[in-house]
């Protein structure tokens, strides 16, 4: 469902060794995410975060420029076992989805607030 790229990776998992573990820490993370209709969607990672007993995935779509003009932001299940590809989910029950939806807006709340209280001289 899709490829993780980070840093040096190219997205084919093949021949790549390695565990695959999303570095959240590199800026340029995205996801490429194939449609229904078989079209890719390049996304920006903007987390990963907990929300009840799971995982979950902020990804931002970007257009062929890699700019988002709407601010649409798509939340998936996330998975991932050791040493395996990530695992991204639809979430199909609307409980579910108002469980990680305000489980995001709560981490927005808190980085900008962080961001007002960082961002004060006083």
């Amino acid at each position: 469902m899709s490829d993780i790229e980070n840093g040096n990776c190219s997205g084919d998992c093949g021949g790549c060794e390695s565990d695959c573990n999303l570095d959240l820490s590199n800026p340029n993370s995205t996801v490429t995410l194939t449609l229904d209709d078989d079209t890719e969607l390049e996304c920006a990672v903007l987390t990963i975060y907990p929300a009840g007993e799971r995982k979950y995935i902020a990804l931002l779509p970007l257009d062929e420029d890699g700019d988002n003009q709407d601010g649409e932001v798509f939340l998936y299940r996330f998975s991932q076992a050791e040493g395996e590809q990530p695992v991204l989910e639809n979430i199909l029950d609307d409980d579910e989805y108002d469980i990680a939806a305000e489980a995001f807006d709560e981490l927005l709340d808190k980085a900008e607030y962080d961001e007002i209280v960082d961002g004060d001289d006083l």
